[in-house]
């Protein structure tokens, strides 16, 4: 299946890592032109030379922190510059601390709706009138809290959802355009954030990560973490010409872990 991706304008925030990177590198697979971004200009660099090589697109890099809105404009200025346009959007950025209701802290809370709901609406404004000209596709990053709470997760249950609610919303406003809006929800996939959420779950539990993660797996049916390459596959489906009548809607990629409907 061509996806005709190729000399595709895509821009991937925060993607120096785990699942933006992987999603970066199977755009530029594709012949994509691709913008990444991320807090450390050094990695950047570093991530983007990586990509390039064997790639069938361009790559290029802009430090940016998403929870500055001058940095946000400043990022898409430049996307615009590199690439001529924005055909894609994939909204990503890192999780929220974990904590329950009694350890979070006001700032707690205003620092992750910045980063994980805030940054989202600002990028989608910033890039709307370019997204305008042909149609385009926005992409959100969440987490299967968007179905199933997590537990001692509650900044990433509560913001995670309010990106559901602003895509679809979102997909109704901007069907006009023809952009398409969805969401891809990860579940247990083998990134350092998970790595990072299992050492805190063994840390409180007195227990070690490889307990944990075991554990994990045996809740998942198809009894293993997900790769990132997995889950970028999903992303770019759905930013490509083979979708062309999903919209607003919630993609989870779990393995099965999640047992509501």
């Amino acid at each position: 299946m061509d996806f005709n991706l190729r000399g595709k304008s895509v821009l991937i925030a925060a993607s120096s890592q785990g699942l933006g990177r992987a999603i970066a590198e199977m755009f530029l697979a594709e012949g994509a032109n691709v913008m990444i971004s991320g807090r450390e200009e050094d990695k950047l660099k570093n991530v983007a030379t990586q990509l390039q090589t064997n790639s069938n697109g361009t790559v290029y890099y802009k430090k940016t922190d998403i929870t500055k809105a001058e940095d946000i404009e400043s990022l898409v200025a430049e996307t615009v510059e590199k690439l001529g346009t924005i055909d894609i959007l994939i909204n990503n950025a890192g999780g929220p601390p974990a904590g329950n209701f009694e350890s979070i802290t006001d700032e707690d809370w205003y620092k992750s709706f910045e980063l994980n709901l805030l940054s989202y609406v600002r990028m989608i404004r910033a890039a709307l009138p370019y997204l305008k000209r042909n149609g385009g596709k926005i992409i959100n990053i969440a987490s299967t809290s968007i179905k199933e709470p997590i537990p001692g997760l509650i900044l990433s249950n509560t913001f995670r959802t309010g990106i559901v609610g602003l895509a679809k919303t979102l997909s109704q406003e901007f069907a006009p355009y023809n952009i398409l809006v969805n969401t891809v929800a990860p579940g247990r996939i083998n990134t350092d954030r998970v790595k990072h959420l299992d050492e805190v779950t063994a840390k409180k539990l007195g227990s070690t990560r490889e307990k944990v993660e075991t554990e994990a797996k045996n809740n998942i049916p198809l009894n293993r973490y997900g790769s990132p390459e997995e889950f970028a596959k999903v992303v770019v489906f759905l930013a490509s010409d083979a979708n062309a009548y999903m919209t607003g809607s919630a993609f989870l990629v779990d393995g099965g872990m999640v047992k509501s409907i």
